[in-house]
C-alpha cells in the first residue's frame, strides 16, 4: 500500500535558473533521504539490473561516455560519472535535449538522493506547464525508488504502474505532486495566477483529464 501523503511530504522540491552551456536554463530540483547506504542508492540508480525494478527497462552502455535508452521514454549520453556520488547525462526525448544531474550524499547513516533536471525552455512552454511538466514524472520515479529501497512511502511494481496511475490513488498522488510543484514555482517568484494555470494544465495531462 502506497502512503501518498508520506511520500509527497518526504520530497524536497525547488525551482530555479542557472547558466548552463552558455545559456540561462530552468532547473527543477528534488531530493529525498533514504535509510540506505550511499553505495546501495548509487547501485539502484546506475545498475542495469536494478533500474527496471523501480523505474523503467534500460538498455545501452551505462558508463562514462556511453549511451542509454529507457524503454518508451528518454535516452542520452552519460557525460560525467563519479561513483558513488554523482553522474550527469543528457535527457533526449521527443526531439528535445535537456540534462539531468544526480547526486548521492551520505547524511549521518542515511543517504540523500538529489536530482536536477536542467532545460533551455522557452517562456511560452514554461508558462503553459511550469516545473510540474517534468517534476511530476520525477516524483513518480522517486516513489518507485523509495519503495525499492524499502522506505515507508510504499512500493509499486513497475509492471503495475500504468494501471495504478489511472486509479483514484494514482490520480491523488499526481494531483498532490502537481500542487507541490505549484508551491515551489510560487516560492521561486512565479506569479500565483500563472503558476496556478500551469499546475492545473499539468495535472490534466498526467491524469488524462480534459484540459481547460
Amino acid at each position: 500500500m502506497i502512503d501518498v501523503t508520506h511520500q509527497i511530504d518526504a520530497v524536497r522540491r525547488a525551482v530555479g535558473t542557472r547558466e548552463y552551456k552558455g545559456r540561462t536554463a530552468r532547473v527543477v530540483s528534488l531530493g529525498q533521504v533514504f535509510d540506505a547506504t550511499a553505495e546501495d542508492v548509487w547501485d539502484a540508480c546506475t545498475g542495469a539490473e536494478r533500474i527496471p525494478r523501480w523505474f523503467l527497462p534500460v538498455s545501452g552502455d551505462l558508463r562514462l561516455g556511453g549511451t542509454y535508452q529507457l524503454e518508451g521514454n528518454a535516452g542520452g549520453t552519460i557525460e560525467r560519472c563519479e561513483p558513488p556520488l554523482s553522474f550527469a547525462a543528457t535527457w533526449e526525448y521527443g526531439g528535445d535535449v535537456s540534462w539531468i544531474e544526480v547526486h548521492v550524499t551520505p547524511e549521518g547513516g542515511r543517504t540523500r538522493f538529489g536530482l536536477e533536471h536542467i532545460a533551455h525552455v522557452d517562456d511560452e512552454r514554461w508558462a503553459r506547464f511550469g516545473a510540474g511538466a517534468v517534476g511530476v514524472g520525477w516524483d513518480l520515479g522517486l516513489m518507485g525508488l523509495a519503495g525499492h529501497l524499502g522506505s515507508p512511502g510504499g512500493f509499486l511494481d513497475p509492471d503495475d504502474s500504468v494501471a495504478w496511475m489511472g486509479s483514484d490513488e494514482g490520480r491523488r498522488f499526481i494531483t498532490r505532486s502537481s500542487e507541490s510543484w505549484y508551491e515551489a514555482n510560487v516560492a521561486a517568484g512565479e506569479p500565483e495566477d500563472g503558476a496556478r494555470g500551469a499546475a492545473d494544465r499539468t495535472t490534466a495531462v498526467y491524469t488524462g483529464a480534459e484540459p481547460e
